[in-house]
């Protein structure tokens, strides 16, 4: 096979922001400038395209040593703003700027670009960059792990893992109360982050939002593991999750009201956690570094290898890369007869109703 080369590339994390980005820009740093190819980092995901000049950092094996492999958040910045073909115009309208984004990437120079972000980043970049038709690979990142393609998406373990170190401290503290604990963890439509933080926090309730519940048969579960008696309870709860019928019209976060439906409901007293941005920030956990290193790598092999429109993917402990329609049909939701789920049910986990026998 007759590799393809390429004078200078792009690389930009678009989207929310989570650890692991900074692996994977150094990966794809390292494995472009061995094979001789300039480096450009584009600032703040598409938004940077729009400023004149464009805002972009110069990418080399030197600028890329040290603990960027371990470093938090992205050196490139990011965004979830200004969508570029509805762009805000300042007077209450939005105009196509689309255009604009195209021509500052070709105005660098660049000839190919690796996209860091989730599948509404893929989609987003798909269409941008279709009328230069212009050779792009797609790294998955997401806290939510709910890109379709991949068993596991950059930042979702090191989300979970600031989900099981807060179990581990509340544990302590609903013990010395013998107080229910509820911790209302991210997940808007998908509920990985609460199922695999659930399990490693030894959680008694988890819901997620793939998931019906019921508050009554909830109260009852904890009634059963406390013997209907003060005891400490786990909880976890993510974000997307309906809100109890009783509590829709106070506009309060689903974990305090979770709390306060089971407190009510058991005459155990329930306490709320919410855990927010942290669920973002901080070192990236090992795994999310190898899943940074190894992506970014094989997303400038595959484009050595003259692909484009793929996106590289996490499968039965290999990484390969797939086709861009497979991976834009998100969100990725979890399978409430898959091994993970059942695994909690055999725990004697509360997941919800309707579910398959464990």
């Amino acid at each position: 096979m007759v590799e393809v080369s390429f004078k200078k590339i792009g690389v930009l994390t678009s989207g929310g922001d989570c650890a692991g980005l900074n692996a994977a820009i150094r990966a794809v740093t390292a494995a472009a400038a061995g094979r001789g190819w300039e480096v450009v980092g584009l600032r703040k995901g598409h938004l940077g395209l729009l400023e004149t000049p464009p805002e972009v950092m110069e990418l080399t094996e030197d600028a890329v040593r040290g603990d960027l492999l371990r470093a938090g958040g992205t050196v490139l910045g990011t965004t979830t703003k200004g969508d570029p073909f509805a762009y805000p115009d300042g007077k209450g309208g939005v105009r196509d700027r689309s255009l604009e984004v195209l021509s500052a990437i070709q105005g660098l120079g660049i000839e190919a670009l690796v996209v860091i972000g989730g599948d509404g980043s893929m989609r987003l970049f798909d269409r941008l960059l279709a009328p230069a038709n212009m050779p792009w690979v797609g790294i998955p990142k997401t806290i939510d792990n709910d890109v379709p393609g991949t068993e596991f998406a950059i930042g979702f373990f090191s989300a979970v893992e600031v989900v099981g170190i807060a179990l581990d401290r509340l544990s302590t503290t609903a013990a010395s109360h013998r107080r229910i604990m509820v911790l209302e963890v991210m997940g808007r439509d998908s509920g990985y982050i609460a199922l695999y933080g659930g399990i490693a926090g030894g959680a008694d309730v988890i819901l997620m939002p793939e998931v019906p519940y019921d508050l009554d048969r909830m109260a009852d579960h904890v009634r059963h593991i406390t013997h209907d008696r003060p005891s400490p309870v786990l909880v976890v709860v993510a974000e997307g999750v309906a809100q109890p019928a009783e509590e829709r019209r106070k506009k309060a976060n689903v974990g305090l009201a979770i709390a306060r439906g089971l407190e009510a409901r058991t005459g155990i007293d329930a306490r709320c956690t919410v855990l927010g941005h942290v669920q973002r920030g901080g070192a990236p956990v090992v795994f999310d570094r190898i899943l940074g290193s190894t992506f970014g790598a094989r997303a400038v092999s595959v484009l050595a290898a003259g692909g484009t429109k793929r996106m590289v993917a996490w499968r039965g402990g290999l990484v390969t890369d797939i086709p861009m329609t497979d991976a834009v049909t998100g969100p990725k939701f979890v399978s409430p007869d898959s091994q993970i789920v059942r695994t909690a049910r055999r725990l004697g986990t509360y997941l919800g109703e309707g579910l398959e026998p464990r």
